[in-house]
């Protein structure tokens, strides 16, 4: 007992994301073996002792230990067990043990890991999800607000719903078999024990989404991770240094601006007028180059998977477009709306409020690329020419509507550049709804922008364009 203790407590902690090898798990069974469960305090810090490798560890792994030794948490056992210290009587136990193999049987679900997660142990179902085909089922991620679409993706490989939808018979066979007050009730700790599966995958696939979005913070704080896993302080610092970089990005601006007045030596000409001091130049002639400023078109997605980062974006544009000739930005969801007027005459809080509340275009439905990237070639193509720098935010996640990648193909050939801002991982892309293979061949270039350090890199990229 004490082994199947030890074995469901590693795999806890591995699931929380500690690694722990083959000598530490050895190592954490002669502690428990030494220590006992009596004192759990004195347990806690003796497993931590082994497990534990850095001191910043020390807290999450206090708060994985005691919620594996919860009062309230199922001990590690089959569900037939739990169904008995519930109340249920042996032969009412063994009634549905028999009938839950004929539906399996049935249904072609007689070695289904389902069936091992519905009643094996806890244990055995964090092995399920650790299990390499569910690893790779995950490595797309790159976002918690992911989580639900991928927790499905984890039960259909897990044949979760083939196993649900064979409860009717399950519970019709119960009634039949115990009664219809004992055969509902005990049909009811079914669908019960399925839901805390459910809920089991979810939280895994969650975490694994936040530990895989932890990237390493230095001495720049959150520039280097995810923009799904910051906090509001956080984000409002990733904010604070986007607008010191559009302050850095203007300053050097006036600086190149006053070089460009004076000019650099016209050697040529300087030669010809010294002629007329007798071949010494008393005054340099001064080449004065002509420069046209480009024009900027933005167009960010607003949906919920983007916005964090649409909202940086558009602050940032807010902040540099005395840079560029003309800027006119444009959100969109599922119809496109310009702001460009509304950044001119509001702040740019009140502005972003406004993009995001729903007075320029509706957030009620889902993304729909073809129809925006449509109807900005249909209203704004004559408009566009090889000055003009296209810059395209989104996941490019299309929910199943049409991508309309040749307009963008058209509008690259007509403007100087058109530049895809993606805050999605390029592990993802053709992933599901992801158009992003398509739209990556038609524009110029793909710029990431999953954190606060990748959307600098952008953002310079963008305004290296208008040179």
């Amino acid at each position: 007992m004490m082994l199947r203790i030890v074995d469901e407590l590693i795999f806890s902690l591995r699931r929380e994301g500690f690694s722990i090898a083959i000598p530490q798990a050895v190592d954490v069974a002669r502690v428990v073996a030494l220590v006992g469960f009596e004192d759990r305090a004195r347990l806690r810090d003796a497993v931590a002792s082994v497990v534990v490798d850095r001191h910043a560890e020390r807290a999450r792994f206090d708060v994985a230990f005691d919620r594996f030794f919860a009062p309230d948490r199922a001990r590690p056992d089959e569900l037939f067990a739990r169904l008995r210290e519930r109340g249920f009587a042996v032969h009412e136990v063994d009634a549905l043990r028999q009938i839950l193999v004929a539906a399996a049987e049935s249904s072609g679900l007689g070695d289904s890991q389902g069936l091992v997660a519905l009643t094996g142990t806890e244990g055995e179902l964090d092995r399920l999800l650790d299990a390499a085909g569910i690893r790779r089922a995950l490595a797309p991620m790159t976002s918690a607000a992911q989580a639900g679409f991928f927790a499905h993706r984890v039960l259909e490989r897990l044949e979760m719903p083939k196993l649900a939808s064979a409860t009717r018979r399950i519970r019709d066979a119960l009634r039949e078999a115990l009664g219809e007050e004992r055969g509902s009730a005990l049909a009811a700790v079914i669908a019960e024990e399925l839901e805390r599966v459910r809920r089991r995958v979810r939280d895994h696939v969650e975490r694994t989404a936040q530990r895989r979005n932890q990237g390493p913070r230095g001495d720049d704080g959150p520039s280097r991770t995810a923009f799904a896993t910051l906090s509001e302080a956080e984000l409002d610092r990733v904010r604070r240094a986007v607008r010191r970089l559009a302050e850095r990005l203007r300053g050097a601006e006036r600086v190149r601006r006053r070089r460009a007045l004076r000019g650099r030596i016209d050697v040529r000409r300087t030669l010809r007028r010294s002629f007329a001091t007798g071949g010494v130049p008393l005054a340099p002639a001064r080449q004065v180059k002509r420069r046209d400023k480009p024009r900027l078109w933005v167009l960010c997605d607003v949906s919920d998977s983007v916005r964090t980062t649409s909202t940086f974006m558009l602050e940032f544009v807010y902040a540099v477009q005395e840079l560029f000739a003309a800027t006119r930005s444009f959100v969109f969801v599922s119809e496109l709306g310009e702001t460009t007027d509304l950044f001119a005459r509001e702040p740019v809080g009140r502005a972003l409020a406004e993009a995001y509340g729903g007075s320029v275009v509706s957030s009620a439905h889902d993304s729909n690329y073809g129809r925006v990237l449509r109807s900005f070639e249909a209203r704004y193509a004559r408009s566009i020419d090889r000055r003009s720098t296209i810059v395209i935010l989104g996941d490019g996640r299309t929910n199943y509507h049409a991508d309309a990648s040749d307009v963008v193909g058209r509008l690259r050939d007509r403007a100087g550049a058109v530049l895809w801002i993606c805050p999605e991982s390029p592990s993802a892309w053709g992933t599901g709804d992801s158009a992003m293979p398509r739209y990556a061949a038609a524009c110029t270039k793909v710029l990431l922008a999953r954190s606060a350090e990748e959307l600098e890199i952008a953002a310079r990229e963008v305004v290296a364009r208008r040179k």
